[in-house]
């Protein structure tokens, strides 16, 4: 069996492929959550230095980052190591050394990497606009409008994506993620004129 046919099979074998799916859908509408949430407090408190907004986001994106992944690792590794137990004292056998005990050494780090990277590159992607900004490319709205505004387009494609994989209706699903966004804005804006 080629390498690439051995890490399909462990794959397939973990389920690591769902698993994965719903880490990075949940930390990615965290990380996007998170992002707008930052973005609309730094707008609604009137002017501050662009380079404070990049820093707290950025500071904000590494946390969710090494939180996502430590703690999907933390409790992956022992979800697979009590499954494994329980398998060997069913079967009253060994399993390390198979497939199955190779899968379950391997998963832990794939869902680990999915669940840390997905906040800290959509945290990226929806900060890019405060990066262009800084560098001189003009932003059309401003760069802490044109950063929510990619906050809201990716909570739009996160929730398209889950009505994909669930087999509903995508823009439904979409647009009820977006609606979630709308309700933290509409949280954070009567939070900060009442403050």
């Amino acid at each position: 069996m080629s390498l690439i046919q051995n890490i399909r099979s462990l794959w397939k074998l973990s389920q690591a492929g769902q698993i994965a799916r719903r880490y990075f859908v949940t930390n990615g509408f965290d990380g996007a959550l998170t992002m707008l949430g930052i973005l609309l407090g730094f707008y609604t408190g009137g002017d501050t230095s662009l380079r404070i907004v990049i820093n707290a986001c950025l500071g904000a994106a590494i946390a969710l980052g090494i939180s996502g992944f430590t703690s999907a690792y933390l409790s992956e590794t022992e979800e697979r190591k009590k499954e494994l137990k329980e398998l060997e004292e069913s079967l009253v056998s060994p399993l390390e050394e198979s497939d199955y005990g190779r899968a379950s050494q391997i998963t832990p780090w794939v869902i680990a990497a999915v669940n840390g990277l997905s906040p800290f590159l959509i945290s990226l992607f929806i900060i890019m606009p405060l990066w262009l900004d800084k560098i001189g490319v003009a932003m059309p709205l401003g760069p802490l409008e044109t950063g929510i505004g990619f906050s809201f387009l990716t909570i739009l494609f996160l929730g398209i994506f889950l009505g994909r994989i669930s087999g509903t209706f995508w823009l439904w699903s979409g647009l009820r993620a977006v609606l979630i966004g709308l309700a933290t804005a509409g949280i954070i804006f009567l939070i900060s004129s009442n403050s």
